[in-house]
């Protein structure tokens, strides 16, 4: 046994029970842990000090992220408070420098000042990152039904995965898929984005719907010799240069990052070239398949408020319960025999 485990992205396509039981595991681990996660309700349950990395350098809060949030706001507001005091007295003290500078009579007063200004301790400005926003186009509306699954049965091979499904996908829905790796929500996903015609049942599709879908992997959704830019030109061929770089920009990918080849993004970047490209046909309904792994606690945060202010329909399949909480308002699950039954939130929250 370890004297010291890392853990890097730990929950990243784990289901909300593996999750569970990992925070269990490591609730009782005996020794050192260090985990890297953007998983929010993950480090609130098993982190007991949050380090964080800013400008090259590592502060120590103790307590989970929650209070990590806390004690941070306070610091800053605290350090703003006595850097702006500072800012107020140092002009004064100059003010006063400036003026008799060239006073004799006051010669001893300025001295005095101007060693006073030099025995400061200044106190730094924290200066934040940038507020990470997404902005999503503005879809043309649709009257229902959009996207609707009828007593479908959904699989591979002559093998049944999901069986009598019914499901209504319209443009104001907000609906998280929940359940147990392998139980069939990617399938369930490809049903509805055409990719996989039911064995049996209907898929309806309204004639004028644009319907777009953010793979698990969407790594495999890029040509990673491709810049952004080129990325999307190439579904796009139509669309100016400058168009796009503007459109890339909404998603936190402008100047050169939307010139480098995508392989030399971050997951996280990679994340947002795909989320852009999936949006440049400005979709009715999206599908999306964990979105949230790869994207840092900012980016999610940014997300969230993005997806509340889309005007379309949303199906999300995650295991991150803080973003699904914070963005659907109706949960399916689908059971170990491939069944959808629908869950009501509050025993969604209980249950996980």
């Amino acid at each position: 046994m370890p004297d010291l485990l890392l853990l890097d992205e730990p929950t990243n396509h784990l289901d909300m029970n593996a999750v569970m039981w990992l925070e269990d595991y490591l609730n009782n681990w005996p020794y050192t842990l260090v985990i890297v996660s953007h998983a929010r309700d993950f480090i609130d349950n098993v982190a007991t000090d949050i380090i964080h990395l800013q400008n090259q350098k590592l502060t120590y809060y103790k307590g989970n992220y929650t209070d990590f949030e806390k004690a941070r706001s306070d610091m800053i507001k605290n350090t703003k408070r006595i850097h702006d005091s500072q800012v107020k007295k140092i002009e004064h003290i100059q003010e006063f420098i400036d003026r008799f500078r060239y006073k004799a009579k006051r010669a001893n007063l300025v001295q005095s000042r101007i060693k006073q200004l030099n025995r400061m301790e200044l106190v730094e400005e924290i200066l934040e990152d940038p507020t990470c926003i997404f902005v999503f186009p503005e879809p043309e509306k649709l009257n229902p039904p959009v996207l609707r699954l009828d007593n479908a049965d959904l699989g591979y091979n002559g093998k049944v995965v999901v069986e009598k499904i019914n499901l209504n996908v319209d443009m104001n829905s907000r609906i998280a898929l929940v359940g147990a790796n392998g139980c069939g929500k990617t399938t369930l996903l490809k049903g509805l984005d055409g990719s996989l015609i039911p064995m049996s049942g209907l898929c309806y599709r309204h004639s004028k719907l644009r319907l777009s879908i953010f793979a698990q992997h969407h790594v495999e959704q890029l040509d990673l010799e491709l810049s952004p830019i080129e990325q999307i030109q190439k579904y796009y061929p139509d669309i100016e240069t400058e168009k796009i770089r503007a459109h890339l920009s909404k998603y936190g990918i402008s100047g050169n990052l939307a010139l480098r080849p995508n392989y030399l993004l971050s997951g996280g970047q990679k994340s947002r070239v795909a989320l852009a490209l999936i949006l440049m046909n400005k979709p009715q309904i999206i599908l999306m398949d964990e979105p949230t792994n790869h994207l840092d606690l900012d980016a999610i945060n940014a997300l969230s408020i993005a997806l509340n202010s889309y005007d379309g329909g949303l199906l999300i399949v995650s295991h991150d319960q803080n973003f699904v909480e914070r963005v659907c308002n109706q949960i399916y699950m689908i059971e170990n025999k491939g069944n959808l039954c629908w869950l009501r939130m509050e025993f969604f929250l209980w249950v996980f």
